[in-house]
This record gives structure tokens, C-alpha cells and sequence, in this order.
């Protein structure tokens, strides 16, 4: 039993230290104690329960869903934002949580790897403020964006917004997401420039994407970099649930192998699943089975999802 005097000192420091706000080195001149006594003291204060600390939830925030999920599906980190009404307000949803966290975790000299045509990294880079601290950096576009000409603005400036953002240096990938033949994709990956960005795959430490469903998105559509429907609907016969960056998995997120394969230009799963960082940014009801497919096969460590897909994913 701890004597009533020592309980007497102990209570002090903790009242010094959270109520009166004093930093341990002020208590430790006060008292006369040496700082690692005020934080071994401290330390007994939780001990002995005359310190609890408890944390308040704000609402709109779930850390017990991302540490479940994270659990679950042995992710790096997991965020998990509010469910919208409509389209536009998760993607705004998204958007925030996806800026924010890049953010605060990029790292100087760090290869950015970007998808070209995802709404959500869209609404990430518009909602995203430049960053001041960061230098070095080198923004890769790892998947085809040529296509229809007035589609085809989009995944530019996804690319060079977020390459304008973090103050780095660009590199393009001139080649459409999709082409017409095998033989067409091996000329132009023959193409220096082409060459040249898929030469920085290897390099890449955070890979930002989203995961597509079997049917292609407005944006995805509208670019002509898509497989035709009776393509689309043999990829479905096959077990497809779900792509990231154009390379289908089922839902237990094995590849589906097929000759669509050999007319995509873009870093193949396996080089996503190198990467240090794969950062997944994806939410809604349309898309849960193909999300749950991505975490299933491993192709991605990091998720920012809305409320509903979390508690799916979770069977809750």
C-alpha cells in the first residue's frame, strides 16, 4: 500500500502538470525533485488511478472502425470519414480526408505515384493547400492518360495539380490507359518518353489510387479508356469485382487473368503491391465488393473509405 504521503506528492505533480499546466522541468524547480522523479511520478498517477485519461470522440470521427478494419485487414492505417446523401458529398468526403492525410505524412525526396482517372484523387487534389515543408519531390503518373480530348484534361491536371501542390518535379505517362492491341501497347512502350515514366515505377514509395468497380465511372467513360461492354461483361463471367488502375481482381482479390491484360499501360499490381505505400481513396455503396476484393488480395495498405463500406466491411 502506497503511503498517504507519497499519494499526497504524487497527487501534487499531477495537479501542477494538468491543472496548473507547469512543464515537468517548472515542477521539478518547484519542488525540488529531479525531472525523472516528475515523470515517474506522473506515470504513478495513472498507475493509481489519480490521473484518468480519457479521450472525448468528436462526432464524424471512428477510430474503433479504423482500428478494427486495420486489424482485420492488416492495413497501415485506416480512415474512415461520414457518409453522404449523394455522390458529391462523399467525394468531398474523401477528397478532405485523402488531402490531409497526404499532407501530413509526405516526405521530402518521396516518388508520388497518381492514377489518372479517379474522381476521388481529383476531389483529393482540389481540396488539398500547397505545401511549404516538403522539397524533392517527384510526381509519377503511373497509369495511360491519353484519351478522348475532352476527357483527357482530366487526368492532366489530377497530375500536374498535385505536382504543382507539393513544389515536384512531373512525369507524364503519353500513352492511353488502354489501346487497341497487344502488338499497339508494344510500340508504344517502345516510345522513350513511355519508357521513361514506367522507368520510375520501381521508385515509387506512395502510390495514390482508386478502385473501380466493373462499371467504369462517368469520368472513366467519358475518356475512352475503357474495355467494351461484352469485354467488360467477360471480366464479369471470369469472377471480376473490382480494378485498380485497370487490372481486375475477384472478390477474394486473386488477379483475373485475361488478355485485356496486355492492352493496358500502367503499373501492374504487383508493382503496386511493392510499393511502401498504397494508398486506396474509394467509398460508396457501388463500390463495396470491389474495395473488399482490393483488401482481400493485399494490393493496397492504406484505406480512406466512408462509414457505410466500414461497417460492411466488417459484417456490421
Amino acid at each position: 500500500m502506497k503511503s498517504l504521503e507519497e499519494l499526497r506528492l504524487i497527487t501534487k505533480v499531477a495537479s501542477l502538470y494538468y491543472e496548473r499546466k507547469l512543464r515537468q522541468s517548472e515542477i521539478a524547480g518547484q519542488l525540488d525533485l529531479s525531472q525523472a522523479t516528475v515523470s515517474r511520478l506522473l506515470k504513478r498517477a495513472e498507475e493509481e488511478g489519480v490521473v484518468r485519461i480519457t479521450v472525448s470522440t468528436p462526432m464524424g470521427i471512428y477510430p474503433h472502425l479504423e482500428e478494427a478494419l486495420q486489424s482485420a485487414y492488416g492495413l497501415k492505417e485506416v480512415i474512415v470519414v461520414d457518409t453522404a446523401p449523394d455522390e458529391a458529398g462523399l467525394l468531398r468526403n474523401l477528397g478532405a480526408a485523402g488531402a490531409y492525410y497526404l499532407e501530413t505524412t509526405v516526405r521530402s525526396d518521396e516518388y508520388i505515384g497518381i492514377s489518372s482517372w479517379s474522381e476521388t484523387l481529383l476531389a483529393m487534389a482540389n481540396a488539398m493547400p500547397p505545401l511549404r515543408r516538403i522539397s524533392g519531390v517527384h510526381v509519377v503518373q503511373i497509369l495511360g492518360g491519353v484519351g478522348n480530348p475532352a476527357a483527357a484534361a482530366h487526368a492532366a491536371q489530377l497530375t500536374r495539380s498535385l505536382a504543382g501542390l507539393v513544389q515536384g518535379e512531373i512525369t507524364t505517362l503519353p500513352a492511353p490507359g488502354v489501346v487497341g492491341s497487344k502488338e499497339t501497347r508494344q510500340i508504344l512502350l517502345e516510345d522513350p518518353y513511355v519508357r521513361e515514366a514506367m522507368a520510375c515505377f520501381d521508385k515509387i514509395s506512395l502510390a495514390l489510387v482508386g478502385i473501380g468497380a466493373i462499371e467504369p465511372s462517368p469520368v472513366l467513360a467519358k475518356s475512352g479508356n475503357v474495355f467494351t461492354e461484352e469485354e467488360l461483361g467477360g471480366l464479369h463471367t471470369q469472377g471480376a469485382v473490382g480494378d485498380i488502375c485497370l487490372r481486375f481482381f475477384d472478390v477474394a482479390g486473386e488477379p483475373v487473368v485475361s488478355t485485356l491484360n496486355d492492352r493496358v499501360i500502367g503499373m501492374t499490381l504487383e508493382q503496386l503491391r511493392a510499393v511502401r505505400r498504397t494508398v486506396a481513396i474509394a467509398g460508396g455503396d457501388r463500390k463495396f465488393t470491389a474495395i473488399q476484393g482490393a483488401l482481400n488480395g493485399g494490393w493496397v495498405n492504406v484505406l480512406i473509405t466512408d462509414r457505410g463500406i466500414a461497417q460492411r466491411l466488417l459484417g456490421s
